[in-house]
């Protein structure tokens, strides 16, 4: 057990603002000026000389610059992908905008936009470490938004926005995906591509529709040779190919324009379908008006014509353009899963959108009105503020998995790093473990959130830990052989003593605005130090922080901190996190699944979920450590853990004829 205040220089950490993604180039020195001509003129001969030693310079800089850029890779068209050396040296940077003039939201990194850093040295044996073993991602390149998830004859099927020639975002297609158990996967040929003029500039975001005939409807947005969002219908080729290997492309494309009062370049994303009592379906789309965030909702029966309804699903002032709508029923009774179209007194109705303006997935949980077409979330107060993910988590996208009885949600999980980096590695974004979504019948206010039953089947050995005590203050290696791919689940329990004798207090506690594991309470923080090397230099810690009201009652916040998570510098190193709802009798629990650079955590069986990116330096293969840790000042806690190595998944290309 390590005692000596192991926290003591978290305050001496580097700036987390310091870091930046290597999206940049440098800026421009600023305008031209004019040289003031000198106050004493040069004789002939050694103003010759200059101008000749100057020319001369000048040539030899150009010569360097050009002799030590490494190849430009074409990736979007007119966009050149971020160059970097080792040697770069400080300057203020300025980020290339990916997505955002083409009528999407921003995909570059744009957090350290203009501060002076260093791009960091990265080598291939670090970067190859980051590759998850388990969570789903294509060879290489670029990949976003997931779209048009489902289960058709026997296979799971997972299309996603990729681009083909190069690790940054542009030139998007459809990648394409198959999996029996949602865990290894098959990469099949691109589903579709950007072949049309309706769709020329991007085969952007869309979702799948079962019909009850057997067809499979998919619609996506389009964005045309003009840049107008536009949406379209596509369908299998060969129904009867489980594999759905070939799409067609509706030959009356596009189905929908944007409607009157609506900007051309915001009207994107259409939801899986649900059907209504009159026999007619219903989509949503997301848009604005000014900024307010709306959903628009069109009925149709042949997914060929729409009719506008009147008014609005719903709309939040101030929230700006929804993307990647979601709506969905959830059962106020039952453990299992709703088919999209089910409604009743005992269903209750998610709205989702990912928020152009900070790029987070919130939601609310409220009930649906068929015959008025209107949501009205429980609580009015908030509008949309619940997240899904406090972490890095966007676009999101569920379906209902008939086979199993189970709505299943999976999100985009971009880079925190450097452009550069991911230029060099060759790959950027991951998606998240494919989570179970169901309403919390004990709070009635939230989600929970919790990763498909099949993940556990990656589970290899396992090391149990019985009350393991952690005094305040201290640091508790915990014996594993490895901390690279681990499966954790935790209960923690508080000195119940201490919890009576600490003070009530009214100051305000934020994850994201407090100084992370190094701010120490009376009641935390507490819990994990996860992907950290011997000496600590490295670390990322999960934990519990718990503040005793003015009224006595207790109030527990679940963060993780980036913060001493790598000593690169060129990295986006925050503060995740929010409250819990901890009921009474309740031990406080958090699952961790640990996949080299993507730690995704559940706390208290999925309330609160924060996924984040790690790019650890030195604690990565065997020099990545696990510990407990407990930075109170004044309460012990009790840990009893299961910690499980995880396997890799089998994820490769599928080639025809061979046996799936």
């Amino acid at each position: 057990m390590l005692e000596s205040d192991p926290f003591c220089d978290f305050s001496k950490h580097e700036d987390p603002s310091i870091a930046l993604p290597s999206s940049y180039i440098p800026l421009p020195d600023g305008p031209h000026t004019r040289e003031l001509a000198s106050a004493r003129r040069m004789p002939p001969k050694r103003a010759t000389f200059k101008v000749f030693s100057g020319v001369l310079m000048l040539a030899l800089f150009f010569a360097i610059i050009i002799g030590g850029r490494n190849s430009d890779v074409h990736a979007n068209g007119n966009a050149l992908l971020a160059t970097s050396t080792s040697s770069m040296a400080s300057k203020p940077l300025r980020p290339v905008s990916r997505g955002l003039s083409a009528g999407v939201s921003e995909k570059a990194n744009h957090v350290f936009s203009g501060i002076e850093v260093v791009s960091f040295p990265w080598n291939n044996t670090m970067l190859s470490w980051q590759r998850t073993a388990y969570h789903f991602q294509p060879e290489k390149n670029w990949m976003n938004d997931p779209n048009g998830p489902m289960y058709y004859k026997g296979w799971y099927h997972f299309f996603y926005q990729y681009n083909p020639n190069g690790p940054v975002w542009g030139d998007i297609v459809w990648g394409h995906a198959a999996s029996k158990d949602l865990i290894h996967w098959l990469h099949l040929p691109l589903a579709m591509v950007a072949d049309q003029w309706y769709d020329l500039n991007g085969v952007w975001t869309g979702s799948a529709t079962l019909l009850p005939d057997g067809r499979v409807i998919m619609l996506y947005t389009g964005s045309t040779n003009e840049s107008v969002q536009v949406q379209n219908l596509a369908y299998p080729a060969n129904l009867s190919d489980p594999l759905l290997v070939n799409w067609e492309k509706y030959s009356g494309n596009p189905v929908l324009r944007p409607p009157p009062g609506v900007d051309l370049k915001d009207f994107r994303d259409p939801t899986t379908a649900w059907y209504t009592s009159d026999g007619k379906w219903n989509i949503a789309i997301g848009s604005k008006v000014n900024k307010t965030g709306i959903t628009l909702i069109y009925h149709t029966e042949d997914f060929k014509s729409y009719e506008l309804l009147d008014g609005v699903l719903h709309a939040v002032p101030g929230t700006g353009m929804w993307e990647c709508v979601d709506f969905y029923p959830v059962s106020k009774i039952s453990g299992k899963g709703l088919d999209t179209s089910a409604n009743g007194p005992e269903v209750k109705h998610v709205l989702k959108t990912s928020l152009d303006n900070d790029k987070n997935d919130y939601y609310a949980i409220g009930t649906y009105d068929e015959k008025a077409g209107r949501w009205v979330p429980d609580n009015p107060k908030i509008g949309i503020e619940l997240r899904y993910d406090y972490g890095i988590f966007y676009a999101s996208k569920s379906f209902y998995d008939l086979h199993k009885g189970r709505r299943v949600l999976w999100g985009w999980i971009k880079e925190s790093d450097s452009e550069i980096a991911d230029v060099k590695k060759g790959w950027a974004s991951v998606q998240s473990i494919p989570r179970t979504v169901l309403l919390d019948t004990k709070t009635g206010t939230n989600l929970l959130q919790w990763p498909v039953e099949e993940v556990d089947s990656l589970r290899l050995t396992s090391r149990e830990f019985e009350r393991v005590e952690v005094k305040a203050g201290s640091v508790v290696p915990l014996d594993i052989d490895a901390a690279t791919q681990l499966d954790i689940f935790a209960e923690f329990e508080l000195d119940r003593e201490a919890l009576e004798m600490t003070a009530q207090t009214n100051v305000e506690f934020s994850c994201s605005t407090s100084g992370g594991a190094a701010e120490r309470g009376a009641l935390g923080p507490f819990g994990l130090l996860v992907l950290a090397d011997d000496s600590l230099s490295e670390q990322t810690p999960v934990y519990f922080f718990i503040v005793k009201g003015t009224d006595g009652n207790l109030k527990t916040f679940f963060c993780a901190d980036q913060t001493r998570s790598s000593e690169a510098t060129d990295v986006n190193k925050q503060i995740y996190g929010s409250s819990v709802p901890v009921l009474k009798d309740e031990k406080l629990s958090v699952r961790i699944l640990v996949d080299h650079s993507i730690v995704e955590i559940f706390a208290q069986g999925g309330r609160t979920c924060i996924t984040s990116r790690v790019y650890p330096t030195k604690a990565i293969y065997g020099a990545a450590r696990l510990f407990l840790f407990n930075n109170a000042t004044g309460a012990s806690v009790t840990s009893s853990l299961k910690i499980w190595q995880m396997n890799s998944a089998f994820i490769r290309p599928f080639q025809p004829g061979q046996d799936a």
